[in-house]
């Protein structure tokens, strides 16, 4: 299935910023707002399950950004900087209430802190789920720096999918979002199966761009920091890895964000026990929501 363009969203609504359509999700009320960033490969629709019940306590939106979901396309990948400043627009246009405590997954959590890095006063804490960081080899065993070379998937080079995978990752996802209502959780399977290989295409600047931006873009502000780590095998590893070198990858993983913890004066580390990266949020979405709700309290803006 070849990737496509989708007339209209599920959920929320298209907002124009300087000449493009976004599509930006809001309930609750409330401020300061939570706002989820999606990861490599997912859209604002996966958090539905979680920002629905943020809203139950504050202002809470998730989005898409240019180039993925129901937004409109742009050349991939892109600077981080540019991101976190579209996302700023994004929540001005849609006069979304702040400061922000911003909830990031896996690239989304490179996002968040680089709007943590430019924008400081608008940030009233950070949740970053299941991060990557620009010097995650130097928490790695040696071995993981060739591995991760064979990691990477040339988007390229990959052909479609066939009518078995489709129907096969339909079945998947369908158990994943089993608790979306029917509408949204089709819009969002057909979404994955027409544009997996957008996530593929956001990554390709890691080494290039976005981990020399992070590294040198600055501190981040004196704000409640929680890091949530997934404490289960990534099964995307696996494919690469004895059961050995994935018990050293995840000590690193876990390692390295506790170093990310440590690094500001309220910063704090969690660790779910056999939680998957990709939909962490997904199957633990309980500790996700505790965490919102934590770092609010921590900020100054706790909801009752």
């Amino acid at each position: 299935m070849s990737e496509q363009s989708f007339e209209g969203p599920p959920v929320g609504r298209l907002h124009d910023v300087e000449g493009r359509r976004l599509l930006l999700h809001r309930s609750g009320e409330g401020a300061p707002s939570v706002v989820f960033l999606p990861g490599a490969g997912l859209v604002g629709l996966d958090f539905l399950n979680v920002q629905e019940r943020a809203a139950e306590f504050a202002t809470s939106v998730f989005y898409d950004r240019a180039g993925t979901g129901w937004s409109d396309r742009v050349e991939l990948p892109r600077r981080a900087e540019e991101v976190a400043d579209e996302l700023r627009r994004l929540l001005r246009a849609a006069e979304v209430p702040g400061p922000y405590l911003l909830v990031g997954h896996s690239l989304g959590a490179f996002y968040a802190r680089r709007y943590a890095q430019l924008f400081p006063a608008e940030v009233a804490g950070l949740l970053l789920v299941d991060p990557g960081h620009e010097d995650i080899l130097a928490f790695m065993p040696e071995q993981m720096a060739e591995l991760s070379e064979q990691m990477k998937l040339n988007e390229a080079d990959m052909p479609d999918l066939t009518a078995e995978q489709i129907e096969a990752a339909r079945g998947q996802y369908a158990q994943i979002y089993a608790q979306w209502p029917d509408a949204a959780r089709e819009s969002l399977i057909d979404h994955h199966l027409a544009s997996w290989r957008t996530g593929l295409r956001e990554t390709e600047n890691f080494e290039t761009e976005i981990y020399d931006e992070l590294r040198h873009g600055g501190g981040l502000p004196d704000v409640p920091l929680i890091v949530i780590t997934a404490g289960g095998d990534n099964p995307y590893w696996a494919q690469f890895m004895s059961p050995e070198e994935m018990r050293q990858g995840l000590e690193g993983v876990r390692a390295m964000h506790a170093a990310m913890a440590a690094a500001v004066p309220r910063g704090e580390q969690r660790v779910l026990k056999d939680a998957a990266h990709n939909h962490l949020h997904v199957e633990q979405p309980d500790a996700v929501i505790e965490a919102v709700r934590d770092l609010l309290d921590r900020s100054g803006h706790g909801r009752p």
